[in-house]
């Protein structure tokens, strides 16, 4: 087969979704000599993903925003199909072509543009709401990123069971337990002291729930409560609110803003935090969750959606809505060394039944599948 994949939606600064699209390339011709890849990618990513085996063609592609993105992949990238005699095109990131010039597989990385239409701009709401379920209506097989996931797309919008295979991503292995010297002098960058700190990592968006996490915190007996509470990722939507909420809560110079930090730096955050918490409300699949517990670092996460399955007995789960449950499980990782050390190990072990390979694999099957029907 030839098999295009479209990585042109992989951001400056990769995220949850930008990690799964590359890993992917990256993992795909690993497992696969058989079959021939082309990759659409951004030219500073197709400079990355030019190391790869001899059966991978990497096209470059330029369009800076994502309006022209996506008419890009409206309009010019059918055409590249066709010409390249291309057999499957997988789009990673919920739309496909609408003029649909091979067979096709569409990966849903989440539901919240139907769960939480709120949570987005308007124009993400208009666009990728009625194009994502164009998409899974014509798409040849469909990928979702967790078992939680797909039973969304089969109880919310009708897709037959048949259609959707659920393929969980993993942890870059660049993410492991980081030796303490490392960690304290990385941690020393930020003005931290190592296993001094409470740690979040994510994008600052309503999603991530990060107002459970400050009234959890603010809630905190003394002893425990000078030890600063760091948040790292970029600024989301609605980020002014937190702002308010952190003068709201008296808690200036206590909550600590980062901003991006890079990626080679998070493993050792990780792994000098005291705990790591992730309180979100809604995930796909909930790749910092499966990051921190593949460095050995304590964590807090959520019931909600897809994370029990990727956090396992490996971390201490809470409702996203209850903050006296929250306060209780921080106070007891804090001031419990043994139960930390414990959840540390289940941690550990519970991240290594996922990697990119038993991803690329998985998605290979799905490949096959669509251009079996």
């Amino acid at each position: 087969m030839r098999i295009a994949l479209d990585a042109t939606a992989i951001p400056a600064r990769r995220g949850g979704a930008g990690n799964y699209i590359f890993r992917l390339a990256k993992a795909l011709p690993e497992v696969d000599r058989e079959n021939h890849y082309l990759f659409f990618a951004k030219r500073a990513h197709a400079d990355e993903l030019g190391h790869t085996p001899a059966n991978v063609e990497v096209i470059a592609v330029d369009h800076p925003s994502r309006p022209l993105r996506l008419l890009w992949e409206q309009s010019l990238l059918p055409r590249q199909l066709r010409r390249r005699r291309v057999d499957l095109l997988h789009s990673p990131h919920y739309t496909m072509p609408l003029r649909k010039p091979c067979r096709c597989v569409v990966s849903i990385p989440d539901l919240t543009f139907e769960l939480m239409p709120r949570m987005h701009t308007l124009s993400k709401r208009l666009f990728f709401r009625r194009m994502m379920r164009w998409s899974i209506d014509h798409a040849d097989r469909l990928i979702a990123i967790s078992n939680s996931t797909r039973a969304d797309l089969i109880r919310l919008l009708g897709v037959r069971p048949d259609r959707v295979v659920a393929v969980p991503l993993a942890a870059d292995v660049g993410f492991r337990p980081v030796p303490a010297a490392e960690a304290e002098a990385t941690c020393a960058e930020y003005g931290l002291g190592r296993r001094g700190f409470i740690l979040f990592v994510g994008v600052l968006e309503p999603r991530k729930n990060l107002p459970l996490l400050l009234e959890a915190y603010a809630a905190l007996p003394p002893g425990l409560a000078v030890m600063p509470l760091v948040v790292v990722g970029k600024k989301g939507w609605m980020f002014s609110e937190t702002l308010a909420q952190v003068d709201r809560l008296g808690l200036d110079g206590r909550v600590r803003f980062t901003g991006h930090v890079p990626q080679a730096h998070l493993p050792a955050l990780y792994s000098g935090a005291r705990v790591v918490v992730y309180p979100s409300l809604y995930e796909g699949f909930g790749l910092p969750v499966l990051e921190a517990m593949q460095c050995g670092a304590p964590v807090i996460t959520t019931t909600s959606s897809s994370i029990p399955e990727v956090a396992g007995d490996g971390a201490v789960l809470v409702d996203p809505h209850d903050v006296d449950g929250l306060t209780g499980a921080l106070v007891k990782v804090l001031s419990d060394e043994a139960f930390a050390a414990e959840l540390s190990r289940r941690a550990q072990r519970q991240a290594s039944r996922f990697s990119w390979e038993r991803c690329a694999r998985e998605t290979l099957e799905v490949y096959r599948s669509a251009c079996a029907r």
